[in-house]
């Protein structure tokens, strides 16, 4: 780690640990309060899946505005949009507009574009073998936010007399209120000249590359499907007789479970190879599916969400080391906003998806889709990594 200065690095951890618990605040409480606010219960959780859209399409903003700017500034500008997004759907939810609420929501996701990247920013300048441990480093933060969003969906719903969940999102946006000071004491590099952005292979040159095709479709995968499954958890929880409670602890498991164990995913990627890891990564989330069909009980859905936070943990943070490792400096921006784009997109896609899957076929269906996305994405990786064994080395 001696190649990432420790200053940037704290920066980072407590950046991530303020930003990333905006994501448990819109999950655990979007769908229900699309429930109270929407007349369609069919729409009940496009404020959750616009989320995931502000996600998907400020990506290649958050990526440009940084290869122009800076990281320090596009950072900035991220937390005041994320200050913005949290008074927005607090007002909406005060004058009991859904679309207001919605449009709140969105801008939520712009901000988790630029929060997404905090991970990229930690692997900058390090040396190959040093880039998992970064990376998982940083998303440490997140074990962090996995205790402050929940507990602030427990605490402040009531907050705002007679307006429930109001309180939750004014507290989305004290977060990133506080995020924009933390942030202001980053020292990044500054962005290359704009003849190394010019540098590299095009977007299209890198989806053909194998290698980077592999890693983007990895984390497509490890994504897309925790966020699949996540968006209509707690609202399953809830149909199926648990409290609201019980969703919002459930969340707060499963996003303990996607960061709690990011120390270790460095290790183990340094160990065993980032794609053995990522390759792990998608069997849990496999087994979590497992879980979940196997009964509607409160623990089923705990140990299910616990394992799918692992899963994508493991498969996340891999496939992340693996796009780091497929591009050269030149191509920094450009496969790394390429990478969030399709990754987010899809996730987007899917979330929309989930609700109306599940208010039309179940919870038992979304969880019977995990295995062939998954088998999709296992089979080319085990592939490589056999065909990488039977390589002499030279």
């Amino acid at each position: 780690m001696e190649s990432l200065p420790k200053r940037n690095l704290a920066v980072l951890v407590a950046a991530q640990s303020l930003g990333g618990a905006s994501a448990p605040i819109v999950i655990s409480l979007g769908g229900l309060v699309g429930q109270q606010l929407s007349s369609n219960p069919g729409l009940a959780t496009l404020p959750v899946s616009l989320f995931n859209l502000g996600l998907a399409l400020g990506t290649l903003p958050a990526a440009a505005i940084m290869r122009r700017f800076g990281r320090r500034s596009g950072y900035l500008l991220g937390a005041a949009i994320g200050v913005v997004s949290g008074l927005i759907a607090a007002a909406g939810i005060w004058i009991g507009a859904f679309a207001v609420f919605c449009f709140g929501t969105f801008a939520a996701g712009l901000y988790a574009s630029y929060v997404q990247t905090y991970r990229f920013a930690a692997a900058d300048g390090c040396e190959p073998s040093e880039r998992g441990r970064a990376i998982s480093w940083v998303m440490v933060g997140g074990l962090i936010a996995a205790v402050i969003g929940p507990q602030l969906v427990i605490l402040t719903r009531d907050s705002v007399s007679g307006v429930a969940y109001a309180g939750s999102f004014l507290s989305q946006a004290a977060l990133a209120m506080i995020a924009l000071p933390v942030l202001a004491m980053l020292h990044a590099p500054r962005p290359a000249s704009e003849a190394a952005a010019k540098g590299g292979r095009s977007a299209r040159q890198l989806l053909s590359s194998p290698s980077f095709l592999l890693a983007v479709m990895a984390g497509v995968v490890s994504y897309g499907l925790m966020a699949f499954v996540m968006t209509a958890a707690p609202m399953a929880m809830v149909g199926h007789g648990h409290s609201v409670d019980h969703a919002a602890h459930g969340i707060q498991w499963h996003v303990l479970a996607m960061f709690a164990p990011s120390i270790l995913t460095g290790r183990l990627i340094a160990r065993f190879g980032k794609e053995r890891v990522t390759a792990t990564g998608l069997v849990i989330i496999g087994l979590s599916g497992a879980v979940a069909l196997a009964g509607l009980d409160v623990t089923h859905f705990y140990i299910s969400l616990i394992l799918l936070g692992l899963g994508w943990n493991f498969g996340f943070i891999g496939a992340t080391a693996m796009v780091a490792d497929a591009h050269t400096d030149a191509e920094r921006g450009t496969a790394q906003g390429l990478n969030d784009f399709i990754v987010f997109g899809t996730v987007a896609a899917g979330s929309f998806f989930s609700g109306a899957l599940l208010q039309t076929s179940g919870w038992s269906l979304i969880n019977l889709l995990i295995f062939p996305a998954i088998v999709l994405v296992l089979a080319p990786l085990i592939w490589r990594m056999a065909t990488a064994k039977s390589v002499p080395a030279p």
